[in-house]
């Protein structure tokens, strides 16, 4: 299930829960909420980046020093070696 993020359609009269951005765990055929769980005024969602990117855990320095190979792909059925 998607985390979705929501933020008030008027931060001047909202509570501090939905002024700032809150997130909410939603299946992918649900409608968008419309109020704040917390106060009852209206929010909107929010387009956000999806968290892709390199290993942040050291996964490709420890995958090396115990022998693996990583490839990279170049083109039709080309590949080449990283380490």
């Amino acid at each position: 299930m998607p985390i979705r993020e929501y933020i008030a359609v008027d931060p001047t009269a909202s509570c501090k829960f939905c002024k700032e951005r809150f997130e909410q765990v939603e299946p992918m055929d649900s409608p968008p909420i419309s109020l704040c769980p917390e106060c009852g005024n209206k929010v909107q969602r929010q387009i956000s980046a999806p968290q892709v990117g390199g290993s942040q855990s050291g996964f490709d320095s420890r995958a090396k020093s115990a022998g693996f190979s990583k490839l990279e792909k170049l083109g039709a059925g080309e590949y080449e070696k990283k380490y």
